[in-house]
């Protein structure tokens, strides 16, 4: 097999970690997993103690752009955003239950607390909660942009309040009689 990356390299078998193996890439760092040997590592691993802490990135890795071709199958892998906020993509093959890792992805994984979660990063419930994020988050910069911070914070403000009040409909008519 073919680095999807690189194009020439063979890729090798290599561990990214204990029990989970891999095929490698010298040149690029990548790998591609077994989602069936990963779901066998995943039962057997046990979460780091600090996965309930807020995640920090310290440097994000390299991110393929562009589509790859499953090194074993030749189709086109489908890419899953990990989070809103970081811009790398994982691709996986459904039809060879494969996922490639960039070099540097899986500690990206760990470093985010998603080492363990692949399943759920690979479902459309995940990849809707990111669109979703991302859509409240561009609202937000339109709204700063728009009225300027102090406002949009008070207009924000009113927005939380108004959410759970019991009275929200009649507020609401109030408001839009004008």
């Amino acid at each position: 097999m073919k680095c999807p990356v690189c194009k020439t390299p063979e890729l090798r078998p290599t561990m990214i970690e204990d029990l989970l193996p891999s095929m490698g890439c010298g040149n690029c760092k990548g790998s591609l997993v077994s989602l069936l040997y990963y779901r066998h590592w995943a039962e057997h691993h046990k979460p780091s103690s600090d996965a309930n802490e807020p995640a920090t990135v310290s440097e994000l890795p390299a991110d393929t752009t562009n589509a790859l071709r499953c090194p074993k199958c030749e189709r086109i892998m489908t890419k899953y955003r990990l989070t809103g906020t970081v811009a790398n993509r994982l691709d996986v093959c459904s039809l060879c239950d494969e996922a490639w890792l960039d070099g540097g992805e899986w500690q990206l994984l760990e470093q985010l607390h998603l080492s363990d979660k692949l399943p759920a990063v690979f479902s459309d419930t995940w990849q809707r909660k990111i669109r979703s994020e991302n859509s409240e988050r561009t609202r937000q910069e339109i709204l700063r942009r728009d009225l300027g911070a102090a406002d949009a914070t008070k207009v924000e403000t009113i927005r939380d309040w108004l959410k759970d009040h019991p009275a929200k409909s009649t507020i609401l008519t109030y408001l839009y009689r004008d």
